[in-house]
């Protein structure tokens, strides 16, 4: 799609808001360790549904998670999830709630083992030998998934993590900045990468 300003991947459509989050997050490295959590942890609501529903309501679910702040989501109860069950700010499904708190608390023993959450997620980051010399929507369309999201799915799966398959985490791995997957031609690409390579 191109615009005045820029040529972006077309899934990000004309929508401001999905174009904000186009140009300034989707694809950017990150390695705090709130912004890796809330994002997993969206990935997983958004099963079934489409992102632009999840963005437009993510200020809402980040009032409602306390920021997710990984050590206050942690300590979560019963109360909160009846108290995030009458929330119609968030996608109120009993099992993604649950299974948000669940991984706060299981993350917890990852940053225990590790240092921290990005420490661990960027282990998975695949080697760039491994990645398709030149990122198309077609390209883009028929991987889904990929070894690492596989292998990112199994180990968080082993650790009692739930709703993260390797479908959601390699759209968490593509979101975070473990792959640069503006595809060839779109002007945000470069600037990914510069910050991908800064980062490492």
């Amino acid at each position: 799609m191109t615009t005045g300003v820029h040529t972006r991947c077309a899934w990000c459509g004309s929508d401001p808001l999905y174009v904000a989050y186009h140009d300034a997050e989707w694809g950017f490295p990150v390695r705090d360790d709130t912004r890796l959590f809330e994002k997993i942890s969206l990935e997983g609501f958004q099963s079934g549904l489409s992102w632009l529903t999840i963005l437009r309501k993510r200020e809402h679910f980040r009032r409602a998670f306390a920021e997710f702040d990984i050590a206050r989501v942690a300590r979560f109860g019963s109360r909160d999830v009846r108290r995030l069950l009458g929330d119609t700010g968030i996608v109120r499904h009993r099992g993604k709630i649950e299974s948000t708190i669940n991984n706060a608390k299981h993350c917890a023993d990852l940053i225990d083992e590790f240092g921290s959450l990005a420490a661990f997620v960027w282990r998975f980051e695949p080697h760039p030998r491994s990645r398709p010399k030149k990122i198309t929507w077609p390209i883009l369309k028929q991987m889904p998934t990929t070894p690492e999201s596989v292998a990112l799915a199994k180990e968080l799966k082993r650790r009692k993590w739930s709703f993260v398959g390797p479908t959601t985490a390699y759209a968490f791995m593509q979101a975070m900045g473990l792959v640069n997957d503006h595809i060839h031609g779109c002007d945000i690409r470069r600037h990914a990468e510069r910050d991908r390579k800064q980062a490492t």
